[in-house]
């Protein structure tokens, strides 16, 4: 440390100002479940940190849950319990609603009447809000007050908020991402370990990833909901989930993934919004991307989005996909900005959907038929086949070229080759008519297995 013997000794007087209390926010809860229980958790354990970030104490004041006699042992004696949800979100105390009962039909009624009765809305419910919140956002609008869901995509990802804030310089060109656990959980069990995906999905529900009913995940309705939410924030367009082609996993086989390692590939159930000359285009799939590309190393549960703009270039957000307090910790990020912004005048807060209501357009969609890419099939050949002599002449009255071919045996059919193909990019319908005639040769079993190819670069 330097000093200076021959300065004058100073007198330093405080300048800063003591900040005033603010009352706590005070908090309605609808549900104490895997949602509403961790963001109960995590609020008690951590309320003087989030108060020093928040600049008030954020307050669970009333839970409504079905069966009180369960968690009463539960909850502080000084939060109001009660069966109804309707009493809290009519409670005159409660400046925002928390809403972790899922689903879209008693949801949705209760936060359009929260919002009505002038309270601001917390919610990570994906569904509730790519089906119904154009009708939620026009309503909170008209009161002026927020809807936040951070916690409805990718939980502990802050992907909205980068979205919406930290890229708000940004022309996004495309959001491509792993947003639901349980299929990459089943696609990871597939590659590591070799498992089918019956198995596999069996696993998954052992482990609580997967439901009992796993067709909400599985079928990528899951996804499709997330990315009609990133969609809208990225290119400003109203949220539109009836436009995503959605495709899931239970047709991929453990053989196409034990091809897909073998050709450099990982396969993921990718949700991707990609703007184009023609359009946006918006779809869930599963697909093939290169092993040395970042999502192909995102196992497990995990979950991962990429994000190219113009200006930023290339940024990855990854984390978990699941879990109670990992949501807790973005409904909470959430009722904290509510805390900062609540007497902030409406126009001067960030958008729902990143742009301002006035910015908001729709713009042409491309089916997904229509989107060039490059693709994976799979061809099957009789016992004793030696190839597919035809192919050449196949693909040159199709028009399409090749990146790569092989001649390989499954070790469950070693007699019975299968040919693989990657293709260049190309559009779908000279893909799609390349398969019907290789479907017609003598040599080839069963459908040709088709899977897009995504480089994202």
């Amino acid at each position: 440390m330097c000093q200076n013997h021959n300065a004058s000794p100073l007198t330093i007087q405080s300048t800063v100002a003591s900040v005033p209390t603010q009352r706590p926010l005070r908090v309605g809860l609808l549900g104490l479940g895997t949602v509403g229980g961790g963001t109960y958790r995590v609020l008690r354990r951590n309320a003087q940190l989030i108060a020093d970030r928040a600049g008030r104490r954020i307050e669970i004041s009333m839970v409504a849950v079905r069966d009180m006699e369960r968690v009463v042992a539960v909850v502080d004696d000084d939060v109001m319990l009660t069966d109804d949800p309707f009493q809290v979100v009519q409670h005159p105390d409660l400046d925002v609603i928390v809403e972790s009962i899922g689903g879209t039909t008693i949801a949705r009624e209760l936060v359009l009447l929260s919002i009505a009765a002038g309270k601001h809305v917390v919610t990570a419910n994906k569904a509730l809000l790519a089906l119904h919140g154009t009708e939620i956002f026009s309503a909170a609008r008209a009161q002026g007050v927020m809807v936040a869901y951070e916690g409805a995509v990718a939980v502990s990802i802050p992907i909205i908020k980068a979205l919406r804030e930290g890229l708000t310089a940004n022309r996004i060109n495309w959001v491509a991402g792993i947003i639901n656990g349980t299929t990459n959980f089943i696609l990871s069990e597939m590659k590591s370990n070799g498992l089918d995906f019956d198995t596999a999905l069996q696993e998954a529900q052992r482990k609580g990833y997967a439901e009992q009913d796993p067709a909400f995940d599985v079928d990528g309705i899951d996804a499709a909901h997330k990315l009609a939410l990133l969609a809208s924030n990225a290119f400003g367009i109203p949220l539109q989930f009836g436009c995503v082609h959605v495709e899931g996993i239970r047709a991929v086989e453990q053989r196409d993934v034990e091809f897909a390692k073998r050709l450099g590939f990982a396969i993921k159930l990718l949700g991707i919004a990609q703007r184009t000359a023609d359009g946006i285009s918006l779809r869930v799939q599963p697909a093939l991307i290169p092993s040395d590309n970042l999502l192909a190393h995102v196992q497990g549960s995990m979950n991962a989005v990429m994000v190219h703009s113009d200006a930023a270039g290339l940024t990855m957000y990854y984390g978990a996909g699941a879990g109670a307090e990992q949501t807790a910790s973005a409904v909470i990020a959430d009722l904290v900005d509510v805390s900062r912004f609540m007497d902030i005048a409406h126009q001067h807060r960030v958008p729902y959907l990143a742009f301002q209501e006035s910015a908001m357009a729709p713009q042409a969609m491309i089916a997904s038929a229509d989107v060039c890419s490059s693709y994976y099939l799979r061809i099957d050949l009789r016992s004793g086949a030696q190839g597919l002599p035809e192919l050449d002449q196949l693909l040159c009255n199709a028009g399409v070229q090749l990146v790569q071919k092989e001649l390989l045996a499954h070790q469950d059919t070693p007699d019975a080759p299968t040919v693989l193909l990657l293709t260049a990019p190309g559009p779908q319908d000279k893909i799609d008519e390349l398969i019907a005639a290789i479907e017609l040769q003598a040599g080839v079993v069963g459908a040709v297995k088709l899977m897009r190819v995504e480089y994202l670069n």
